[in-house]
């Protein structure tokens, strides 16, 4: 009897033991993860500072999706700087606009698409009780509008803005490939062809295939920056940046940051 209590403890104490060891180990890889993507954060944030350097000091207004090629501390980082005027303004977009963008990027039916454009600029044309229109401040505010759930939102997320201070039109020479996909009515070759063209440095791309009342080609000062930091696992982090080419009274930059936000991309699978 002492015998078998003697080889109970003893595994009991190997189970133990074991767990604690795998609990240590899986502690140690979360730790070494966050310390490696806290790293991640910072460098390209410093990507994105010296990408805002060369953009202040060029002669030339950006009116187009560019990218900037940096290394900081030995790491290659692209960012990609985009006019907010390639992205749709819930402040400023007319009707037609958002009914485009619930309809095609958010696949509900025409009508009801047509109702929740209504029911969004009623939204941010409401007054406040301090008797202002009561605008949209970031993306998220989107779900204030009634039959936007979470669902819907995360479809069109990317896709919008509430910082452009623009037209209320969308310039497509800075719009990513799933916002012309919503100036083209949904048709994905002539999105995919004017991505194309642009994407590779062509002037004077040929947009007529798009409803020409969506569409604005004017330079804004306002850019999203988006860095993508290579990870040791062979994912990415994005640092993204929503900034103002305007003084900073804070810091006393010549821009200023309105929004900040983050992303991971997945290495893609291989396929057998």
């Amino acid at each position: 009897m002492v015998l078998i209590a003697v080889l109970w403890i003893v595994a009991a104490l190997s189970i133990l033991v074991t767990g604690m060891v795998r609990t240590v180990r899986e502690e140690a890889r979360v730790l070494s993860q966050a310390r490696q993507r806290a790293v991640a954060g910072g460098i390209g944030d410093a990507a994105i500072h010296l990408a805002l350097q060369q953009l202040v000091e060029s002669p030339r207004p950006v009116a187009r999706m560019v990218f900037v090629d940096t290394v900081y501390r030995g790491t290659p980082v692209r960012v990609q700087v985009m006019p907010l005027n390639g992205l749709i303004d819930l402040n400023t977009a007319g009707v037609p606009l958002l009914s485009q963008l619930y309809a095609v990027a958010g696949g509900v039916p025409r009508p009801a698409a047509a109702a929740l454009a209504q029911a969004t600029v009623e939204t941010r044309s409401a007054r406040t009780p301090q008797g202002t229109a009561a605008r949209f401040e970031a993306p998220e505010d989107l779900m204030r509008v009634p039959g936007v759930d979470y669902e819907l939102y995360a479809r069109l997320s990317r896709l919008v803005t509430a910082g452009s201070r623009g037209s209320g039109k969308v310039n497509p020479m800075a719009a990513p490939f799933e916002v012309l996909t919503v100036l083209a009515g949904g048709n994905t070759a002539v999105a995919s062809r004017i991505a194309t063209l642009r994407d590779a440095g062509q002037e004077g791309v040929d947009t007529t295939a798009l409803e020409a009342g969506l569409v604005d080609n004017t330079a804004g000062r306002t850019f999203r920056l988006d860095a993508r930091v290579p990870l040791a696992d062979g994912s990415w982090l994005h640092v993204l940046r929503s900034v103002s080419l305007s003084a900073s009274d804070r810091d006393g930059l010549p821009w200023r940051t309105f929004q900040m936000d983050y992303g991971f991309e997945a290495m893609p699978r291989k396929t057998s």
